[in-house]
């Protein structure tokens, strides 16, 4: 098991620990939960931290999150069809959802960031935010076993599957354009990337959605699934005003 609390200063200690409480977790292995907070862009920069980035748990993580609200959604939302928990899904496990999450729990606080990144916003980044949180559910089912992670990662999920039933959560443009496209024609959209702009460590996607022989956009976004909600939100919302 992957531990490397040797190199974790007494302060950095204390503030994992501090961060443990006040979710009323605990880790046996306190190296892997600082691991979850470790952005690439450090790695980058620190050739003998060279691997020591939260990517591979923020891997793991996005199963285990989906696995567990697949299985919520499942059970207690009996008479849904496949289509209405796949939509639920795909908004409360969204980076738009994830990314506030992290900033009301404390994650921002807790990133290890590049310098390139750090000066470029990259604690406020929805991408890097989101991605900390599936990193922190990998490191938390490795160190703890699923069950405990599913209380976790429920705790978080559950709240926002109510806000999405209440029709308060944040709405996946790209799904319900897609079903009222559909629908009306028969056919799917189409995204094309037109350029991305910007250095690595800060990147800005543009993309435009093509229905048709109509096309929307490009809209931008800091990630390349955040662009296209941009641009399904603008043909949507078109589309709907006028029917």
């Amino acid at each position: 098991m992957f531990s490397h609390k040797k190199n974790i200063s007494p302060d950095r200690v204390r503030a994992l620990n501090q961060f443990c409480k006040s979710l009323s977790i605990r880790f046996k292995n306190i190296g892997l939960l600082d691991l979850a907070f470790h952005h690439r862009s450090f790695s980058n920069e620190n050739a003998e931290h060279r691997h020591l980035n939260n990517e591979r748990l923020e891997f793991l993580g996005d199963s285990v999150l989906g696995v567990a609200t697949a299985t919520f959604l499942y059970e207690n939302l009996e008479t849904s069809p496949e289509g209405d928990l796949a939509r639920i899904k795909s908004v409360v496990v969204s980076e738009e959802t994830l990314a506030p999450i992290a900033v009301r729990i404390g994650i921002d606080k807790m990133l290890v960031l590049g310098r390139g990144e750090e000066l470029s916003g990259g604690r406020q980044k929805k991408a890097i935010l989101a991605d900390a949180v599936e990193a922190l559910f990998g490191a938390y089912y490795l160190d703890n076993g699923y069950e405990a992670v599913q209380k976790l990662v429920l705790s978080f999920i559950a709240p926002e599957i109510k806000k999405v039933l209440e029709n308060k959560g944040h709405k996946d443009y790209k799904t319900l354009l897609q079903e009222w496209y559909q629908k009306k024609y028969k056919e799917c959209p189409r995204y094309e990337l037109v350029k991305n702009t910007g250095p690595e460590h800060d990147k800005f996607f543009w993309v435009t959605v093509h229905l048709g022989k109509l096309s929307y956009g490009p809209e931008s976004g800091k990630s390349k699934k955040e662009a296209e909600q941009n641009a399904a939100k603008l043909a949507y919302d078109e589309l709907t005003s006028v029917g």
